[in-house]
């Protein structure tokens, strides 16, 4: 006879209104914002990296005598501004998802640097690094779409106002 699985233990949100309002009652508003710090260090720079990365791969890939690239450059300058804004911003994004976290049970960080220190030294600098290959490669594809239908809307737009 086989062992019969354990039961899966019921979810604590019921939706995301019901998430919250719980988050709202048992950790106050300033629950509602947990992390917000290291998620505004994150994409500061990030976005910065992405936007710009961008920008100057399609001034490389564009083809003499043209001002922007054709569609395979654009892929290819989309794609890599992905996975570099993903380089940038993964380090926070580590420590904004272990604030997010911190709480479900015992209180463990007392702040985005505590939070940090802790983290490299329990764990060592690569810690901050987690997820980065996964997130890269779902980056990669995913943007190049992004910037595909970005560069056709700005087309569209262009001959609408012409």
């Amino acid at each position: 006879m086989c062992p019969v699985p354990p039961a899966c233990p019921e979810p604590k949100y019921r939706g995301p209104l019901h998430c919250l309002a719980t988050v709202a009652r048992e950790e106050g508003l300033c629950g509602l914002y947990k992390g917000s710090s290291a998620l505004v260090l994150r994409d500061g720079h990030s976005f910065a990296t992405y936007f710009l990365s961008y920008a100057v791969l399609c001034e490389w890939l564009s083809p003499a005598g043209h001002s922007r690239p054709d569609v395979p450059g654009v892929l290819v300058a989309g794609g890599c501004a992905g996975v570099l804004a993903w380089a940038v911003a993964t380090p926070m994004d580590v420590i904004k998802s272990r604030l997010q976290a911190d709480g479900q049970g015992q209180r463990r960080y007392r702040g985005l640097l505590h939070c940090m220190v802790t983290s490299v030294r329990e764990e060592g600098p690569r810690v901050l690094f987690k997820g980065l290959v996964l997130n890269c490669c779902r980056a990669f594809p995913v943007n190049m779409v992004v910037f595909v239908a970005y560069e056709a809307v700005l087309r569209l737009a262009r001959g609408l106002l012409t």
